[in-house]
């Protein structure tokens, strides 16, 4: 089923906040006199970062008005009041959370994803205590019960039934293999990045090109060794893995990416996958993130989810759906009524907005003001 959970709203994430110990109390905005303080902006704003692929491509931080940096910014920012104006609405509402509701939206959580085992992986592999972690579904579980006590969620079978027959190509699940790989990254951008961040002199444009292009080289050469010696003796697969492959997610389970269809993968890795025999040692692929070694394991025929198995599913999406629109609904209405006061307006959403328009305007001879001027006339006429 290709369905995924609409959690637009960080009020639905379960991994919403780290809560790594708040530091700097400082205001940066004011909600109905009540404080966003510096230290939660620097804890989601770290953390955006370090979620991001983009995170890996350089100090984002060292460039705070920088286009990368800005758009992460204003999503946490708006995430931030999002999130202020919910607890409010929750509060005036009265609604708590007992430690059983959290006991059980654990449980749900640790089933979905495989036992408690594999939660406890994918937590370690975030960062995530087990104390933040319940903290945070906590707070999802507040924020459902918000939720449900502003609209009707209640979701039927004939809802789910409805929706399975107007949705046949969300239930078709395309071909899949499962299969493992090790990493020896390469990516020439991040490699030069590293080299101008480590080298205490600067370097020619040249230079710079000549250490990259060596990385790169002693990369490949690596990865075909590593090759060759798995293709004699593929037993050692999760073993090398383990010891040699810069993909830390998936390093520590020996290599094993489980099952995926072909366009979850760049293409590089994923033609070579899916032309590959079971259980047969690849020569190295080249991809934009580096040299992958590949073992493939099994294949699944591309089938239709029947509608028992994907009943469940149904349920939880358009559940979550309404749960969503009633939050949104809520928050238009708060955000109405509420007093918001930036402390600083470089943290104010539209002062954010004002300067990636800018940079867009600079690269695009102010194509992006006169689209968003062009909109904004089409939605006044169609208001007439």
């Amino acid at each position: 089923m290709k369905i995924s959970k609409l959690v637009t709203t960080l009020a639905l994430s379960a991994l919403l906040f780290t809560g790594c110990g708040i530091k700097d109390q400082t205001a940066i905005i004011k909600i109905n006199d009540k404080p966003i303080t510096m230290g939660e902006y620097n804890e989601l704003i770290d953390q955006a970062i370090g979620q991001s692929p983009f995170g890996k491509m350089g100090d984002l931080k060292g460039n705070k008005d920088g286009f990368l940096y800005l758009m992460m910014e204003q999503r946490v920012i708006n995430q931030l009041i999002l999130q202020e104006l919910l607890d409010q609405e929750a509060d005036a509402r009265g609604i708590k959370v007992s430690n059983k509701e959290v006991d059980e939206a654990v449980k749900k959580i640790m089933d979905q994803m495989g036992g408690r085992d594999k939660l406890a992986e994918v937590l370690k592999q975030n960062g995530i205590s087990t104390s933040a972690f319940k903290k945070d579904v906590k707070n999802q579980v507040r924020m459902q019960k918000l939720a449900e006590s502003a609209a009707d969620i209640n979701v039927t079978d004939k809802d789910c039934e409805e929706f399975y027959k107007k949705n046949p190509s969300k239930f078709q699940n395309p071909e899949q293999v499962r299969a493992s790989h090790i990493l020896l990254s390469a990516n020439a951008y991040q490699l030069a990045e590293d080299i101008k961040s480590k080298s205490k002199k600067e370097i020619s444009d040249k230079e710079l090109q000549a250490q990259v292009d060596k990385i790169i080289a002693d990369k490949k050469a690596e990865a075909e060794k590593l090759a060759k010696e798995l293709k004699a003796d593929s037993s050692k697969f999760e073993q090398y893995a383990k010891k040699y492959s810069e993909d830390p997610g998936s390093a520590e389970r020996g290599g094993d990416l489980g099952y995926f269809a072909k366009e979850q993968m760049v293409p590089e890795f994923a033609n070579a996958a899916f032309s590959a025999k079971p259980d047969t040692v690849l020569d190295p692929v080249k991809s934009q993130f580096g040299y992958h070694i590949i073992i493939v394991h099994d294949r699944r025929a591309a089938g239709i989810t029947p509608y028992e198995k994907a009943k469940d599913g149904i349920e939880d999406y358009l559940r979550t759906e309404k749960q969503i629109k009633s939050l949104d609904d809520l928050t238009a209405a708060a955000k109405k009524k509420a007093k918001i006061e930036f402390m600083d307006e470089r943290y104010n959403p539209e002062v954010i907005q004002k300067k990636l328009t800018k940079q867009v305007d600079d690269v695009t001879d102010g194509q992006a003001s006169k689209a968003k001027e062009h909109f904004k006339k089409e939605a006044e006429q169609k208001k007439k």
